[in-house]
């Protein structure tokens, strides 16, 4: 490939991963935006402590569990930008709560979101990381990521003025109907761009069966299964905050949560670049920063320990969404990549599932410190010697 090819690809490689960040960046502003009221508002409909949480709990759970089937069915069908077209759809779900339908429907509809997350996510990866093999996969993935972020962040923050504003769930849940819009045309526009250069770049790679996710994938996924299953959830961070403010401080706690979207968005970004240039050993760094996070929650006693807590958090939220992702399609064939990425997100998700259930009944005993040390050090430990495992695979198969 000549100097000016060779630039012009990696030209039409970034701004593919422009486009895509920006179809993810709407996206957040839409389903991230409304996070935060969703709780209320299901309780305003008249549900229960007990249904909100089971409601929550049980849509992330699906949202990950479910892109098993999504990433199989996209790498048996090829049908990658019908999956991502289906599940960025579907998040017209959260501006039809907007509309009073009830309890019963609300809740239909905020899992249905979930369920178009685990469509979109494996075949979005997967394309993600086709077009970037030009200028580093790691790269690719922190730009996404912090693209996605900033959304994540701006989402929440409209909300939070339209409801300061009208203290209206309706208007505000409908008024998300206009990003929505947006999201639809950048997808549209995206795949006009590049989708059908993607499908043909893809279909070259592809020669004859199938293959399978490799025997190092299956290290890796197992080792951040074990690295999230030791990880404190972010959720059980704000809620130890909430149990030492006072009633009048509560306006802290969504403060708290910006400050670990603000700090993942550029530490996806560094990750990254860090990532493309030492490999799949940087990984580590995630997995011992994961130390942290727990132990300044279950000791801490003062708002300055949380808030270090979340930081830390943020930090390794952000490798987790980048470089995570990014060793993945290191590990795959392309032909499986869909199926992987299903795996290993369906792993993902049922890591914090555990480590939610785990800390929060911790939180509840109170057990001698020791033990909490013991058992976070045993978990990040173990997933850092999963992680070795990988290199001495991937250097046995060379």
């Amino acid at each position: 490939m000549s100097e000016e090819a060779s630039k012009n690809s990696r030209k039409n490689a970034y701004f593919g991963i422009l486009l895509l960040g920006i179809v993810s960046l709407m996206g957040d502003v839409v389903y991230e935006g409304s996070r935060g009221i969703v709780p209320s508002y299901l309780e305003f409909l008249g549900a229960t402590a007990l249904i909100v949480g089971l409601v929550g709990g049980l849509g992330d759970f699906l949202g990950y569990a479910m892109r098993l089937v999504s990433g199989f069915l996209a790498d048996t069908t090829r049908a990658y930008w019908f999956f991502i077209f289906l599940g960025y759809g579907l998040i017209i779900s959260i501006p039809l709560l907007g509309l009073p339908l009830g309890l019963e429907m609300a809740v239909f509809l905020v899992l249905l979101e979930r369920f178009g997350k685990a469509f979109r996510s494996p075949s979005r990866d997967t394309v993600l990381s086709i077009i970037s093999k030009d200028v580093g996969v790691g790269k690719a993935f922190g730009i996404h990521e912090i693209l996605d972020q900033i959304g994540a962040i701006l989402g929440p923050l409209m909300v939070a003025f339209l409801m300061l504003s009208t203290n209206n769930y309706n208007f505000t849940f409908s008024f998300l109907f206009l990003p929505f819009v947006v999201l639809l045309i950048a997808l549209a526009y995206t795949y006009k761009r590049i989708g059908s250069k993607t499908i043909i770049a893809e279909s070259q790679k592809i020669r004859g069966k199938r293959e399978k996710p490799s025997k190092p994938f299956y290290i890796y996924t197992f080792g951040v299964l074990l690295n999230t299953v030791g990880l404190i959830p972010y959720m059980l961070i704000l809620y130890k905050a909430s149990e030492i403010l006072h009633p009048t401080q509560q306006w802290i706690i969504p403060l708290i949560y910006l400050l670990i979207q603000g700090v993942d968005a550029p530490m996806a970004l560094i990750a990254g670049y860090a990532y493309d240039r030492f490999g799949i050993r940087f990984l580590v760094v995630p997995f011992l920063l994961s130390l942290f996070p727990p132990l300044f929650t279950m000791v801490g006693a003062e708002l300055s320990t949380l808030i270090t807590a979340a930081v830390v958090f943020g930090l390794v939220l952000g490798m987790q969404e980048s470089i995570y992702r990014a060793a993945v399609s290191e590990l795959t064939p392309i032909s499986s990549r869909g199926t992987a990425y299903g795996i290993f997100n369906a792993a993902y998700g049922f890591g914090f599932l555990i480590s939610g259930a785990i800390y929060g009944l911790l939180m509840q005993l109170k057990p001698p410190f020791i033990a909490v040390v013991f058992y976070v050090f045993v978990m990040q430990i173990a997933a850092t010697a999963s992680l070795l495992s990988v290199r001495l695979e991937l250097k046995r198969h060379k």
